[in-house]
């Protein structure tokens, strides 16, 4: 009914720059908040950016001053600019979002999207 889906991942060497978008698609009544989340192989998946409906912002330590999170409502999508990347943010990016599906039930269900692999050489 709802469904998230990435783009624009890629390979790019250490100081390069990707930009990562997320649209939400189907039963979509309203969008409470998005974010991004990145997981390497055996390790704990983990918060890089969300960006609430009120534009309220949050960013992982590592990412600050490089990342940038921004939404575009009317097209239900998410960006993540994401400059100066480092081999460490190597991971499979997901999008994330918190959607209300109806205008009856006021609860938001919490969705993900497939993913998409950023590789940062060096």
């Amino acid at each position: 009914q709802v469904q998230l889906v990435e783009s624009g991942g890629g390979l790019v060497q250490a100081g390069g720059t990707l930009r990562l978008s997320c649209a939400a698609s189907g039963s979509i009544f309203s969008i409470n908040a998005m974010g991004w989340y990145r997981q390497d192989p055996g390790k704990q998946r983990e918060l890089v950016a969300r960006i609430t409906s009120g534009g309220a912002l949050n960013y992982a330590d590592s990412v600050k001053g490089r990342f940038t999170i921004s939404r575009d409502n009317a097209k239900n999508t998410v960006y993540l600019q994401m400059n100066s990347l480092k081999p460490e943010d190597t991971a499979v990016y997901y999008c994330n979002a918190d959607i209300r599906t109806n205008s009856w039930s006021h609860v938001d269900f919490n969705y993900w999207g497939q993913g998409t692999q950023v590789t940062v050489s060096s």
